[in-house]
């Protein structure tokens, strides 16, 4: 019994003990460690009081609108929103000028890089010309007498002769007269064989050959007609007397020309001659034969520019094997130039470049950052090669650019005033923008949707805006018609009809980044298109119309018209040999910057569906 009392104590004591132990744990716990775990929750809340004191809140549609907390844009009204970070994402170091943006907003917005590297260039000239017939070939059927021609064996122009056929029948009194002459002197060539040979020499200048001479003066037969023979075979490309056309002798009746070899004709700019010499093959081709290419070598250039078109004539020639080519039809050629004062550069494409009138532009894509970012560089361009630009400075060897999307990487640049096209010194834009007093909203039904938080790719337009920038087109194309007619008085009244559909363009059925675009774009619009209007001087109209082009481009690019299809042309000659574009309605170039003087000097750039 004691045995039992005394295990029955001690195990006792051994459960008072744990249980000490276990209320000991708890107490320390509640003073220690709920201290310690309010020290990081108030460290946690000073972090995000912090950053919310740091964070700069923006308008969207007014990018120079900065505030240190949410509200209202005092312009237009509209939610304040968080501006982003310049850093990355994992705490990367970002210069605070590069636009930074996700990958899906990459993918999105079909943002595309190539990492550019030097090479030997190549410059593709393109030319445009006809096919012409050889000069060399061609020869003027002159009458060798005067007098009434009586019967015309070739009627048209076009038709083919040959050599020593029969062209035309001469009534002539001349030609009779000296046939008299002829028989007498016969009849005294032993007193005066002299005369008699001067009569013959006489008869042998106006053509008559000494078989027809010899029986002259054996039938003693005499006609006052003589017959005209063609002195080339070939194709007839002038008519330019009747039958009963009277003639002196030495007046031209046709122009005959041999079409066995022809020319090609082109029309070389003169800043592209330095890279084309004499011996330089060449493809060409023509409307007339599609899917057929024609090759050859340069043969003669002409030493002289003419003074209107700027261009030198580059000679082809080539044997025309079965009459296919035909005067005068079009042919557009291509050649490929080694530029070896380039050798050794940087070539990119010209879709990287942006341009301003004044700076060449790219995007190149940062290094070594977790989140994309891309920061704008102002390049030096040399020459166009076609499709691409050679790069005199600006960007090295090895840098990756953005060689598509580069326009939306800008828009998103702008939104958040870093540097950009309009913004050189990468401070927020101090530009405000007239709303007519309305009220903007927060969102807008089936208008533009940003599909990235930098609102740099536009996905959806709403119907009504898209039908007013067609209506906007559609009077566009009126003034460039009265552009190709040269027309000032009538391009300024057709500007008055841009400048009433632009008005009445809702900018309300835009929101975001979108709305912001559209405002970017309408500035350089209205401006150039009020100039344009107010002024009766053709060449300064046309000055205007360069940069309205550019804007109102991009404007159809962003936003599309509605149920058109467009071609976005270029000429390299227009804007003082500076280049300048513009949109038409057709294929077929009809240059609004030169009119007839250069109706055809262009090019179609892009066709916009």
């Amino acid at each position: 019994m004691k045995i039992n009392r005394f295990k029955n104590i001690h195990k006792n004591k051994n459960v008072r003990f744990a249980l000490i132990f276990v209320v000991g744990l708890l107490l320390g716990w509640l003073i220690f460690g709920n201290s310690s775990g309010n020290k990081l929750a108030h460290s946690e809340e000073e972090h995000i009081h912090a950053e919310a004191e740091n964070q700069v809140w923006t308008c969207s549609m007014h990018p120079q609108i900065r505030q240190d907390g949410p509200g209202k844009c005092p312009i237009c009204g509209m939610d304040l929103i968080p501006l982003k970070s310049s850093s990355g994402s994992g705490g990367e170091s970002v210069d605070p000028d590069a636009i930074m943006m996700s990958e899906e907003a990459i993918a999105l917005a079909n943002v595309q890089t190539t990492v550019v590297s030097r090479q030997n260039p190549i410059k593709e000239i393109q030319l445009y010309g006809t096919i012409q017939a050889d000069e060399r070939l061609s020869q003027s059927q002159a009458s060798h007498v005067s007098g009434r021609i009586e019967k015309l064996f070739v009627n048209f122009t076009g038709e083919s002769v040959r050599k020593g056929q029969t062209i035309a029948t001469i009534y002539s009194p001349d030609l009779l007269t000296a046939q008299q002459e002829l028989l007498e002197a016969a009849k005294m060539e032993n007193i005066s064989p002299g005369l008699l040979q001067a009569a013959r020499e006489k008869l042998r200048l106006w053509k008559l050959s000494d078989e027809q001479i010899n029986k002259i003066e054996t039938s003693k037969e005499i006609s006052p007609q003589v017959e005209i023979q063609s002195n080339t075979s070939g194709v007839v490309i002038s008519k330019n007397v009747n039958q009963g056309d009277y003639v002196n002798q030495g007046n031209v009746l046709f122009n005959i020309a041999d079409l066995s070899r022809v020319w090609a004709l082109f029309d070389a700019y003169e800043v592209d001659l330095p890279f084309l010499k004499v011996g330089d093959k060449l493809t060409y081709t023509l409307q007339a034969i599609p899917g057929k290419t024609f090759t050859g070598k340069i043969a003669f250039i002409n030493p002289i520019i003419d003074p209107v078109t700027r261009t030198a004539k580059v000679r082809v020639e080539t044997v025309n094997t079965g009459m296919q080519l035909k005067p005068e039809m079009y042919a557009n050629a291509t050649i490929d130039a080694p530029m070896n004062n380039y050798k050794d550069q940087i070539v990119i494409p010209k879709t990287a470049v942006l341009w301003t009138g004044k700076r060449s532009l790219v995007y190149i894509k940062q290094p070594h950052t977790e989140t994309p970012a891309f920061l704008m560089h102002e390049v030096e361009l040399g020459p166009s090669l076609g499709d691409s630009y050679v790069i005199m400075s600006g960007i090295n060897d090895g840098d990756e650019i953005v060689t598509h999307g580069a326009f939306t990487v800008d828009a998103s640049a702008q939104l958040e005033g870093k540097l950009s096209m309009m913004n050189r010194e990468g401070d927020p834009a101090m530009i405000s923008y007239d709303h007519g007093g309305m009220d903007m909203p927060t969102a807008v039904e089936g208008s533009i949707s940003s599909i990235s938080t930098s609102g740099v790719a536009l996905t959806k337009t709403a119907p009504a805006f898209k039908a007013q920038l067609t209506k906007v087109y559609k009077d566009y194309l009126d003034m460039k018609n009265a552009f190709v007619a040269t027309d000032a008085k009538k391009v300024a009244g057709e500007a008055k009809d841009v400048i009433t559909s632009l008005k009445a363009v809702d900018m309300a059925l835009l929101k975001g980044d979108a709305h912001m675009m559209w405002m970017d774009q309408l500035e350089t619009l209205n401006r150039t298109i009020n100039a344009i209007s107010k002024s009766n001087d053709i060449e300064k109209q046309r000055q205007e119309f360069v940069q309205f082009n550019l804007a109102f481009y991009k404007s159809v690019k962003m936003f599309g018209l509605e149920n058109v299809t467009t071609y976005y042309q270029f000429c390299p000659m227009a804007n003082n040999d500076k280049g300048a574009y513009w949109l038409s309605e057709i294929e077929e170039i009809r240059n609004p910057y030169f009119g007839d003087v250069m109706m055809s000097c262009g090019e179609t750039k892009e066709t916009i569906k």
